[in-house]
């Protein structure tokens, strides 16, 4: 039998075991500590609530992990990183189990959640070169090496997401790994990269739609654009699951807390409404949901599956909505929304957003207010992205496509 104890580590010196993950005959077991057990604390309380004794992962549909630990595993590019480390390692991918990816991380994890004893990377040099690494993460992409910087597997192998990127500390323009703990002065950011199959606007882009989102009344995380060389500058945010002093917070994903798979299209926004209802129980973050939905239906940001949201656990164990991130212009599955607005996915109208509104108390008032405010925003949309340096003819192209609600 397999084991793992999962701890929840909010700072250094600051850790508590939150219990004890087993696999035995292909079959996921987990039992909360006593002690964690005392603190009330519901760290999934749809899927996996707090309770003694021990439990199964029954819903072997959503996924081998219980959403709880499955949200601490990353996707597609974090994935292939992990991966090219397991066989450098001499392992082979296929035959590694779920709890040996989750102990392969270790403490690198994103969120709080930690697991022990890890048995991955040591760490490395905290010097990094932003412009070698892109240069690897498009290689590897285009299947033209299978050799992988070590810095990379280290601070690319946690996020989320299809496109290549990494964990670094920024201090001014100084640049360092930031997968572990960073030095004081340092903040935790999320530099991503470009893939092949994007233009060299993929960072501009992504820099203008958080500039657009910010002056929609949208809460989104300091950003930045960083030049990795004369003809690249990428896309940075600062992660919301790091406060200073190393501080870690706890973060689920809306699919994870209702195991949904993000892969597959089937929920609507109205399911996200009404677990910001019931999971935070604070109307501002039910008009936060709305307003970013629309922003999102106005914007042509289709990629909006249930991974793309999220929530954050205070040291109270009180839940908020996460702030927004992954906003970008996005044609979607099929040319439609991931997630649908009530029930409409491919042309969704202030109708359908009106709809969801009225279900969930927000007033018309409200709701007209968010719409003059995305209408005003994206009505800049060509500064915007002159500012970030995307090109005309992509200025243009993305413009085609917003919305009027």
């Amino acid at each position: 039998m397999k084991k793992l104890e999962v701890r929840l580590s909010r700072s250094p010196g600051d850790s508590m075991s939150v219990g004890q993950l087993a696999e035995a005959e292909h079959r996921i077991y987990f039992e909360y500590a006593p002690a964690f057990l005392e603190t009330g604390w519901q760290l999934s309380p749809f899927k996996f609530p707090l309770k003694a004794g021990l439990i199964e992962h029954v819903d072997r549909s959503f996924g081998p992990l219980p959403g709880l630990f499955d949200d601490s595993l990353p996707d597609a590019w974090g994935l292939l990183l992990m991966d090219r480390g397991l066989r450098l390692a001499g392992l082979d991918p296929d035959s590694v189990s779920p709890l040996e990816r989750l102990s392969w991380l270790g403490t690198r994890t994103m969120g709080a959640l930690t697991y022990h004893p890890p048995a991955g990377l040591a760490p490395g040099d905290r010097i990094i070169d932003l412009g070698k690494m892109a240069m690897n993460a498009q290689a590897l992409l285009a299947g033209e090496t299978r050799e992988v910087l070590p810095e990379l597997l280290r601070a690319g192998g946690s996020p989320g997401g299809t496109r290549p990127k990494v964990l670094v500390g920024l201090k001014g323009d100084e640049v360092i790994s930031g997968e572990e703990n960073v030095p004081e002065g340092y903040e935790h950011w999320i530099v991503k990269f470009a893939s092949r199959q994007e233009t060299r606007d993929a960072g501009p882009i992504e820099y203008a739609y958080a500039q657009m989102a910010i002056a929609a009344g949208i809460d989104v995380p300091p950003v930045r654009l960083l030049e990795v060389s004369k003809r690249l500058r990428c896309f940075a945010i600062r992660r919301f699951d790091r406060g200073p002093g190393n501080r870690r917070l706890h973060v689920h994903a809306f699919g994870g807390l209702i195991h949904a798979d993000f892969r597959i299209p089937g929920s609507d926004y109205a399911d996200l409404l009404k677990v910001t209802s019931l999971l935070t129980r604070n109307q501002q973050d039910i008009v936060r949901v709305f307003r970013r939905m629309a922003f999102n239906v106005a914007a042509h940001n289709r990629d909006d599956h249930v991974k793309n949201f999220a929530f954050v656990m205070d040291e109270h164990g009180e839940w908020s909505l996460s702030p927004a991130y992954d906003l970008v212009y996005a044609p979607g599955p099929g040319g439609e929304h991931t997630m649908t607005v009530a029930g409409e996915g491919r042309r969704p109208t202030a109708e359908q957003c009106l709809k969801l509104a009225g279900r969930f108390g927000i007033r018309k008032v409200e709701v007209e207010t968010i719409f003059e405010q995305v209408s005003g925003a994206l009505a800049r949309w060509a500064r915007f992205a002159d500012e970030a340096g995307c090109t005309k003819r992509t200025a243009r192209q993305i413009a085609d496509q917003f919305v009027v609600l």
